[in-house]
């Protein structure tokens, strides 16, 4: 595959000065990375800007599952359920080495919301809106098979419980393969520069006023269309570009903890039940962490300022102490935290919980689509309906010149589903061939695929585990700083109790061999990631 660099940057922000493009597009998370892929699956020519790092956003703040949605049943959102189900069924195969079967636990107490004939309506309801394809149907449990199942769970007043299929991803993984995807296609991105305004013709825009967030160089993009992506941030890009845009997001703030595998031992995922409120708590078990949330709270401030609060961690503790007692979890236990803002289309609902997870496309005559709302899991949907959205302001021939391609398929040759098993079987062989540690080899081979192999045989052989991670993602992910890597294109921020510091000598010498950095960039990228990693857990000091 194409490199994805620091260099790539360089050479695409030269295109995207001297170059008119069919489309450009703002915003570099989950939905601006798949608008590219979309469009340029489709044969048109894609620029692509992001503010700060690809996916960090929204879209490496989700609660990494992706799923149809079990509770969106109730606010009657079927269609919604219908086209997440169908959509988590083809990321199964479209993306075996980052999104994965998992089965989930819904205990039923006396004092639910909701009975055991309810639920168990609901599951079928489910089963049958997937079309039976789920990796396995539902199973419900009596009380007596539920704590045999999940030892840990709380027993009083239990009833049963009912346990179904769905699936977790790696988020800001999913991110950087679709753009890497779209790169393959001819995409010309570039991370860390703004859209600062627009250039309008005949009451249109025809260019998009940029800024290189590194170098503070001022420069433009000429497109035919404009798409902006930008997720929570659609209001103010509005703003930014019209005087009367008119507001229609409903932000909201989500968090979630990571803890230590053996301070929760889940035999499976569990659905937690708020019981006095709409809102459902989820424990996802990784191989390196349980994550615990989400939240649902209205959201008022600047996105890039949402963090965790003692409030928000208490209340997280509190529902699972509810359901696990015996855990005795406490706020020492949480290895880390994140936050993020959902930007959900205002619907007028009365909660934060029943506003609709639909995503809304506007067409703007002025020359740009707005996407905003959504599920992650839809995303490959919701992108090609917005490619075939700004079509529709193109002329005839264009639209059927650019006419919709299939993007349910595998994001490279590495990860098809044959490739990625024929690598889990291979990983032993490569260890033994290149002379490394079979965890190692099976743990890229995991995260990999058949690329796995590319990447110990292009790599220097002294290069540790986390070194061979880092010069992965600086070459193939644009990954530019400490703070980027730590915190999305690894899980060392998340799931490691030392946030992974112990690595950081032996990562600092990748991106020092890489990108050429002084020992004045060393320290100021030392520093920038203690002030990010200090900022994220700033809620620690009020435990």
């Amino acid at each position: 595959m194409k490199n994805f660099s620091f260099v790539n940057r360089i050479q695409n922000l030269s295109k995207m000065k001297n170059q008119e493009f069919d489309l450009v597009i703002i915003g570099g998370g989950i939905n601006g990375a798949g608008v590219a892929r979309d469009a340029c699956a489709r044969g048109m020519s894609v620029a692509l800007v992001e503010t700060r790092d690809f996916a960090s956003g929204t879209s490496s703040r989700s609660s990494k599952m992706v799923h149809g949605g079990i509770r969106y049943l109730e606010n009657m959102d079927f269609k919604l359920v219908y086209e997440a189900l169908n959509e988590r069924n083809k990321l199964f195969e479209m993306a075996p080495h980052l999104v994965h079967p998992l089965r989930f636990m819904l205990p039923m107490y006396k004092e639910s919301r909701v009975g055991m004939l309810k639920m168990g309506m609901g599951m079928w309801l489910y089963d049958i809106l997937a079309l039976f394809q789920s990796p396995e149907m539902h199973e419900r449990l009596d009380a007596k098979e539920s704590m045999e199942r999940m030892t840990a769970l709380r027993e009083t007043n239990l009833l049963g419980s009912y346990v179904y299929s769905d699936g977790y991803m790696d988020d800001d993984r999913l991110v950087y393969e679709t753009l890497r995807s779209a790169n393959e296609m001819g995409m010309v991105a570039a991370n860390y520069v703004s859209a600062t305004g627009a250039e309008f013709t005949d009451e249109k825009i025809s260019a998009v006023h940029c800024e290189d967030q590194l170098t503070k160089e001022k420069f433009t993009i000429r497109g035919r269309h404009v798409i902006s992506s930008v997720g929570p941030w659609t209001d103010q890009l509005g703003d930014k570009l019209f005087k009367d845009w008119k507001h229609i997001l409903r932000p909201t703030k989500g968090i979630h903890l990571t803890l230590p595998q053996h301070r929760l031992p889940l035999t499976s995922a569990v659905v937690m039940g708020a019981e006095k409120g709409d809102r459902i708590v989820f424990g996802i078990p990784r191989h390196d962490m349980i994550i615990i949330g989400t939240t649902d709270t209205d959201y008022k401030g600047s996105p890039e300022n949402v963090t965790c609060t003692p409030e928000d961690v208490q209340y997280l503790l509190d529902i699972t102490a509810h359901y696990f007692p015996g855990a005795n979890l406490t706020a020492h236990d949480v290895i880390s935290s994140y936050a993020g803002v959902r930007p959900l289309v205002n619907d007028g609902s009365s909660t934060e919980g029943k506003t609709s997870r639909e995503h809304t496309i506007i067409d703007d005559p002025r020359g740009i689509t707005f996407v905003a709302g959504g599920k992650y899991t839809t995303y490959r949907l919701m992108c090609q309906q917005t490619v075939s959205h700004a079509l529709n302001s193109f002329p005839v021939e264009d639209r059927a010149r650019f006419a919709k391609k299939d993007t349910a398929v595998a994001f490279n040759s590495y990860t098809t589903e044959s490739a990625y098993h024929e690598a889990q079987v291979l990983a032993q062989a490569w260890a033994k061939e290149f002379g490394r540690a079979e965890s190692d080899v099976a743990a890229l081979a995991q995260r990999y695929g058949r690329e796995a192999e590319i990447i110990l045989s292009k790599y220097n052989s002294s290069y540790s585990y986390w070194q061979l991670e880092a010069a992965q993602a600086i070459d193939t992910t644009m990954c530019l700083n400490l703070r980027d890597f730590f915190s999305r294109r690894v899980h060392l921020f998340l799931a490691d109790r030392n946030h992974g510091l112990k690595h950081l000598d032996e990562i600092i010498q990748v991106f020092r061999e890489k990108l050429s950095w002084t020992e004045k960039r060393v320290n100021e990228e030392k520093h920038a990631l203690s002030e990010y990693m200090a900022h994220e857990l700033e809620w620690k000091k009020h435990f």
